[in-house]
């Protein structure tokens, strides 16, 4: 069964769109969505495991530029 993440991202200013297009080329994100309020954009990942989404975050998302803050959510059920 595969393991689904909500990533709520705050931004730097003025860099929501690069950061945005950067995460749509990473093949394991099943959405990305800018959004207003106290972040600025949410995506959705799914792996094929635990370990997998740390992986994600930490070698992944954490290297692309702008990037401030990640809050991850895990899926608990359907």
């Amino acid at each position: 069964m595969p393991t689904r993440a909500y990533i709520l991202i705050e931004t730097a200013v003025g860099k929501t769109g690069d950061v945005a297009d950067a995460l749509k080329k990473i093949p394991t994100m099943q959405a990305v969505d800018t959004v207003t309020g106290p972040f600025d954009i949410i995506a959705v990942a799914e792996t094929d495991d635990l370990p997998s989404i740390g992986d994600l975050i930490s070698n992944g998302m954490h290297n692309i530029p702008g990037i401030v803050k990640t809050v991850t959510c895990l899926s608990v059920g359907s």
